[in-house]
Parts: C-alpha cells; sequence; structure tokens
C-alpha cells in the first residue's frame, strides 16, 4: 500500500482548523517531504551549519585540553566547587521538557495543535540531553570511569552510594533519555515510509526503507504503531515531572542555606517547561520563516505554546516571591543572609537581571498582540532562556560563594575553558538539530493529515 494512502489512524484527533485550508494529503506530503528530499538545500542552511560546526570544533578543543589538565582548568574552586558545569546541566535537562511534555502529555489529553511542532520538539529533547549529560562527566574528573555510576557486578565489590542524587541523576536521565528516544524513532516510522516511497536515489530508498521497519500502512501496523505510542506516552508522562525533580534533589537535600527548600523540585518543574517552550519558540519561529511552513505552523500554534510559556512563568514568578518569603519566615539567619546576599551582594546584578527576564518582561505575554507577533515572542523566547540560564547560575554560584566559613569566602571567575565548553555545546545542539531537519521531516506528516477536512470523511468512511 502506497504510504500516501494509508488509512488514518481512528483514535487521533482532528480539527482543520489547526492549520490553514487549502491542503490535501498529497500536498501535506509534498510540502514537508520535499525539504528533506527533492528541495536545493538553500544557503541559510549552510550558514548556520557552519557556525554550528566551528562552535563544536571550539567544545572538541575544550573536551581535550580538559582531559589533559583536569577540572582545575575550569574557574572552581573552593568554595565554588560546582559552577558553569553544573549549571549548564541543569539548564540544558530543562531545555529538553517541552519535548517530552508536547510528545506525551499533550497526546494523551488529545491536544491536536501538538502535531505540526512535536517532531522537531522531541528532536530538540534528544540534543538538549546530550548536550547536559556532558556536563557531569566531564565534572567527575576521570570521565573515562563513568560507568562506576552504575551498580554492575565487579572484583573490588564497590557499589555507588544509592543515598546520592548524584547517582539518582544517572537513572532519571538515562532513563529519561531511552524513553524519549524511543517515542521519537516510534513516531517517525510512518514518514520514514512516506520517504522510502517517494525517494528518488536508491540509496536514500535503501536507508529510509531500514528505518522504516517494513512499514505499509496495514491496519495491523496501525494498531501496533497506537499501542506502542500511548504505551511510551505513558511512560514519557512522569518523567517529564521526576526528572527535573530528582536534578533538584542534587541540591535540595544539602544543608547548605540557599538550597535545602522543599519547594525546590515543582520550582524546578515548572521552570524547566518555561524554558523548554521558549526553546522551542526560538527555533519554530526561524524554521516557519525559512521554509514558508506558516500554513502548517500557525499564529495558533505559537498563541498556545506562548500561553503555556506564560502560564509557567507565572508558577517560577510565585516560587521566586514564596522562595524569598520562606527564608525569613523561616528565622533561620542563615537562610536570611544567603537570600539579602543574593539580593544586595557581589552577584545583585546577576539577581535582579534573572528577576527582569523570568518574572517583569515576560508579562507582555499577557497582551495578545505580543503573542502573536513572532519578532516580540522571539524576543521573549530567547529572554526567558538567558533568564533561566541566570536562575540556575544564582541557585549554584551565589548559594556557594559565601558559606558557612567567612574564611573561604570568594568569588568565581569563569574561565575562558568554562565559556568555551558552554558555548561549544550550543555548537552541538545546532549542529545536530541541522543535520536533522535536512535528512528527516521536521513535521509529523501523517500526523498533520489527520488535521485536514478529508481525515473526518476518510475516519466515517471506515
Amino acid at each position: 500500500m502506497s504510504s500516501d494512502r494509508q488509512p488514518i489512524p481512528p483514535t487521533r484527533p482532528t480539527g482543520h482548523q489547526i492549520i490553514a485550508p487549502g491542503h490535501t494529503f498529497a500536498t501535506v506530503s509534498d510540502k514537508i517531504s520535499s525539504i528533506v528530499l527533492t528541495r536545493r538545500t538553500p544557503l541559510y542552511w549552510f550558514i548556520p551549519f557552519l557556525i554550528a560546526s566551528a562552535l563544536l570544533m571550539v567544545f572538541l578543543v575544550a573536551v581535550t585540553a580538559l582531559l589533559v589538565r583536569g577540572v582545575g582548568l575550569w574557574g572552581i574552586k573552593v568554595p565554588v566547587m560546582w559552577a558553569w558545569a553544573i549549571t549548564n546541566f541543569v539548564w540544558w535537562i530543562g531545555i529538553g521538557h517541552a519535548g517530552t511534555l508536547i510528545s506525551a502529555i499533550l497526546l494523551l489529553l488529545r491536544q491536536s495543535w501538538r502535531n505540526s511542532i512535536n517532531r522537531f520538539a522531541e528532536a530538540m529533547t534528544l540534543f538538549a540531553v546530550a548536550c547536559a549529560g556532558m556536563f557531569p562527566l566531564l565534572h567527575l574528573g576521570r570521565p573515562w570511569l563513568f560507568y562506576w555510576l552504575f551498580p554492575y557486578p565487579n572484583t573490588m565489590n564497590v557499589q555507588p552510594q544509592f543515598r546520592s542524587p548524584l547517582v539518582w541523576d544517572v537513572f532519571a536521565v538515562s532513563t529519561y533519555a531511552t524513553v524519549s528516544a524511543l517515542f521519537w524513532y516510534v513516531g517517525l516510522i510512518p514518514d520514514l515510509a512516506t520517504l522510502r516511497d517517494r525517494a528518488r536515489n536508491r540509496g536514500a530508498r535503501i536507508i529510509y526503507g531500514i528505518l522504516a521497519m517494513g512499514w505499509r500502512g496495514a491496519a495491523s501496523h496501525w494498531q501496533k504503531y497506537e499501542t506502542a505510542s500511548l504505551l511510551l506516552a505513558g511512560l514519557a508522562t512522569p518523567l517529564v515531572l521526576s526528572v527535573h525533580t530528582v536534578v533538584s534533589f542534587d541540591f535540595t537535600i544539602a544543608i547548605l542555606p540557599g538550597w535545602h527548600s522543599t519547594i525546590f523540585p515543582p520550582y524546578f518543574v515548572a521552570g524547566a517547561i518555561y524554558s523548554g517552550f521558549a526553546m522551542v519558540l526560538v527555533l519554530a519561529i526561524p524554521l516557519r520563516a525559512m521554509y514558508g511552513l506558516q500554513d502548517l505552523i500557525t499564529m495558533r500554534h505559537l498563541d498556545n505554546m506562548a500561553k503555556v510559556m506564560l502560564a509557567t512563568g507565572e508558577i517560577v514568578a510565585y516560587s521566586y516571591i514564596f522562595e524569598a518569603f520562606i527564608s525569613w519566615y523561616s528565622g533561620d539567619k542563615y537562610e536570611m543572609f544567603a537570600m539579602w546576599n543574593r539580593m544586595t551582594g557581589p552577584y545583585a546584578v546577576t539577581y535582579w537581571t534573572l528577576i527582569f527576564c523570568n518574572l517583569v518582561f515576560p508579562q507582555i505575554l499577557w497582551v495578545k498582540k505580543i503573542r502573536t507577533n513572532v519578532v516580540w515572542l522571539f524576543i521573549v523566547s530567547v529572554d526567558v532562556l538567558v533568564g533561566m540560564w541566570l536562575e540556575r547560575y544564582v541557585i549554584i554560584v551565589v548559594s556557594l560563594h559565601r558559606d558557612f566559613l567567612p574564611s573561604s569566602w570568594g568569588i568565581f571567575h569563569p574561565t575562558i575553558w568554562d565559556v568555551a565548553t558552554y558555548v561549544g555545546t550550543l555548537g552541538l545542539f545546532f549542529f545536530l538539530f541541522f543535520l536533522f531537519i535536512r535528512g528527516l521531516p521536521m513535521i509529523s506528516i501523517f500526523e498533520v493529515r489527520t488535521l485536514l477536512p478529508q481525515a473526518e470523511v476518510a475516519e466515517v468512511e471506515q
């Protein structure tokens, strides 16, 4: 059976108003698959790809220098033994949350507006988790022994400390990456079959055919696909809450003022979704302009994502206010000092900048004209990404630089290698992302086709 005549999966929601009118099954397939198969690679793909490749080379140089000289190459020193590396780890993990939420939770809730954005959001999740995983490994000092964190049989009879949240991170992040990768690949299978049937190059047909795993659009194939999708969505949904909750335990279970707080788990989860949707918008707005996808990724999609970002931003704002209230209401002089140090200490500018970026400036999203203006929406999204990075920096560095022993107080100064490692992961992320949009459909072909008016007719006929 031709992939263009595949039956419509009956459990998929419909709603033809989500994409622009005038499309048919064939035009949707043509428009999305042509980006990969027939359209010439444009110059606006090569330029950012080369920039990303250059930044990736910077990352490789930084990692090589780190392996040769050790983590002392970074600016970490007593008492700031966690700095940019862990800040970047938490930031990247947070960015990956939007993809899982769009893929899993919105699927279970039957939110059909997700169909045009879930594919590249899922890819964003995988690449963000890959970037995040680099930092704790490099921060180990001996990254080639990372497998010691797993409970494997060994002659030394030494097992990981399961009461350590750093070990919990290993299991949480690896599970998150595995489920996200499976969900992404399973969703790709019907579209890989479409590319297989449309490819003119024999080599491409073979590659896509192998990846499509024999998909022919039979009813039994759709039944198995639906079962697998719902099962993986059910597994991924608790991961949205659990992964960043476990990451927050790195700080929550410590006795350090500024960290020891029960508000951190929901606070971190909301912040992760906040920054994750900001990154989806940062990617979606240029993509729809460069490839002419305004009829598939419509203003309704951008408006809905802006609303989710606004809602989670209000939760984050509440957390900031409540965190300050807790430090005062506790009566603990150390907690009060930690909060006062954030507001008036050496890092006061950083703290108030994050308050502006995450709490003040995004309030303009209450105005519908802002939410439906792509330029302003892009500016707000970049602002949120900067603010969420500063938030993690303040939580980690500012809480550490003045501990219980005043004689060890100091200021953290990042080195050029700190900056190079972080900028290099940005290069890694965009390098992988540009390869993805060049070799695979960035929008789900079959899921977008379920939004067409013909899909409703086909469903009735079945």
